[in-house]
């Protein structure tokens, strides 16, 4: 497990960079001579590139031995975050976010697998959980410190800040990271299969759905919580720290939680109805919605464990793209989530009312996941997923290493 924590420290300053930018978008701005808007676009060209990047490569590059990919993919990502930290205006900023989020896209695909293949099968789901806990670390720890850092030394201090771990984990993984068994080449054809697998559409599905809800839904955590009463502008702290606290708790106790009853399919369907339980109370709750914000976070980043533990079973020769595919869904049911979130609040929606709406996406989520799933104990369902009941056959590599 040692070199699983390697991977986990990659993962917290991908978790750190995807999020801190959003809090840093009004000194930047000021800094570069632009607009938040426009600012706020490196945020949609990070995503972007995560999101293609994943799949895309995981599939081109399947064969290949995954520790050079994983080494050279930490690489362009702290490349990225250094031009970041030097660009002279908006063009470069922009460029650089994109090269940060192309190699943080391949490096999350391909670090899971191989935390996977690094351990016996009957760890994998606590390797998992390792990794998904450095991402949401990342985020509960790395982004306030990082604002803080901004208010004292600057943004791009907090940027070279991001650029140092990276090369800190780039330095470890490349002195310490063993050799992972690579996928066996996968055809064109087969890569494209994946895309329109029964098996992996509806798991992908059920992650993008998750996503909107839940990190859609955090954008605009402030004034929902000062929509519904009792929350000042300057008191929203606490709330972001519960939710935070509540993924690193989430996200590490679902691996074990995997490892000790095989049920990955029963806790995905667990956690999206907490998820939407959990949400749907902020509006009656207001000030004391912590408990609420406790379940969210831990609910929301908890339910990848299982998520990637049941895509990662798949046969051999889709494991790994399908694995991509999910990570690419988060990214994009992130964007989604906010942009719609913030459309209908500029058509009038009340932000009180934006929680509600962000339940019934969750809750369409664990419909297509009940659905997909349907079909007995220990067999498959009806899009081709197995039963709850059933133990998956390791993937290509997840063997030790």
């Amino acid at each position: 497990m040692r070199k699983v924590w390697l991977l986990m420290l990659g993962a917290f300053t991908l978790g750190l960079d995807a999020y801190v930018m959003a809090g840093l978008l009004p000194v930047v701005a000021e800094d570069l001579g632009t607009t938040v808007s426009l600012a706020g676009q490196m945020v949609t060209v990070f995503t972007l590139a995560y999101a293609v990047s994943a799949p895309l490569v995981a599939g081109m590059a399947s064969g290949v031995r995954p520790r050079a990919l994983i080494i050279g993919a930490l690489g362009v990502f702290t490349l990225g975050n250094a031009l970041t930290a030097l660009a002279p205006g908006l063009a470069v900023l922009l460029l650089s976010r994109a090269v940060a989020g192309a190699g943080a896209g391949v490096y999350s695909a391909l670090s899971t697998a191989a935390a996977a293949a690094l351990v016996p099968r009957e760890r994998r789901g606590r390797a998992l959980a390792l990794v998904m806990g450095g991402m949401s670390s990342g985020t509960v720890l790395g982004v306030p410190i990082g604002v803080l850092l901004a208010e004292r030394a600057g943004w791009r201090a907090t940027m070279w800040g991001v650029t140092g771990l990276g090369a800190l984990a780039l330095a470890g993984l490349a002195v310490w990271l063993p050799t992972v068994p690579a996928d066996p080449p996968v055809p064109a054809r087969a890569r494209l299969a994946a895309l329109t697998d029964r098996g992996v559409l509806p798991v992908v599905g059920v992650s993008f759905l998750g996503a909107i809800a839940s990190l859609g839904l955090y954008t605009y955590l402030a004034p929902v919580l000062e929509s519904a009463g009792g929350v000042g502008e300057g008191d929203i702290a606490p709330y972001l720290w519960a939710w935070g606290i509540g993924g690193v708790i989430g996200s590490v106790l679902a691996g074990p939680l995997v490892d000790r009853t095989g049920k990955a399919v029963a806790l995905v369907g667990g956690l999206m109805a907490a998820l939407a339980l959990a949400i749907g109370a902020l509006p009656l709750l207001g000030a004391a919605a912590f408990p609420a914000l406790v379940l969210w976070g831990a609910a929301g980043w908890a339910l990848q464990v299982p998520q990637q533990h049941r895509l990662l079973a798949l046969r051999a020769e889709r494991g790994t793209v399908a694995l991509a595919l999910n990570n690419s869904a988060l990214y994009l049911g992130s964007a989604v989530g906010s942009a719609v979130a913030g459309l209908a609040l500029s058509a009038g929606l009340a932000p009180r009312d934006l929680p509600w709406a962000a339940a019934a996406v969750a809750g369409a989520g664990l419909v297509l996941h009940l659905c997909a799933t349907r079909g007995g104990r220990g067999g498959r369902g009806r899009w081709g997923g197995r039963g709850p009941g059933r133990r998956e056959p390791a993937a290509a590599g997840a063997r030790r290493a």
